[in-house]
């Protein structure tokens, strides 16, 4: 298998962090605390799993570059998929998240039934985890609370 993408091995220190990687992590910490304020479950699960993406993409902008434009044309490939290529460490989470994309998908579609509160709830506070762990192997202080507390 061919990747496009290749790792700099450990994560720079925070004062390097690319400026993507850092919007990124901002966007994934904004998006989770929306999902905690959101009623309707399928709502709360889109945005929750969106925001674990983005956790995703900004260990991906942090950790790779492109390697060679003839290989950045190849077929798309799963940013979870990715992100276990570039940190193994982070595969078991990339595979939970990736198992839950289609929920996420049937969620965005408008099937209010595709989730329960239960698993929007579930997936809240696994994303919480997720980020508070995308900021450490960053090297960062974690500033996402585990178990963020869903709004009445």
């Amino acid at each position: 298998m061919t990747t496009t993408l290749r790792s700099l091995g450990p994560s720079r220190v925070p004062s390097q962090l690319l400026p993507s990687a850092l919007g990124l992590l901002e966007q994934a910490r904004r998006g989770l605390q929306e999902a905690g304020t959101l009623t309707i479950a399928a709502e709360r699960y889109a945005t929750a799993h969106l925001a674990a993406l983005r956790g995703a993409a900004a260990v991906l902008a942090a950790k790779t570059r492109p390697t060679d434009a003839r290989l950045r044309r190849r077929r798309p490939t799963s940013a979870w998929v990715l992100l276990t290529e570039v940190c193994p460490e982070l595969g078991e989470w990339a595979a939970f998240f990736a198992a839950g994309a289609a929920k996420r998908a049937a969620a965005e579609a408008g099937v209010t039934r595709a989730v329960t509160p239960r698993e929007a709830d579930d997936l809240v506070r696994d994303a919480g985890t997720f980020l508070a762990l995308v900021e450490t192997t960053l090297g960062l202080v974690p500033t996402i609370p585990v178990g963020i507390p869903r709004a009445g």
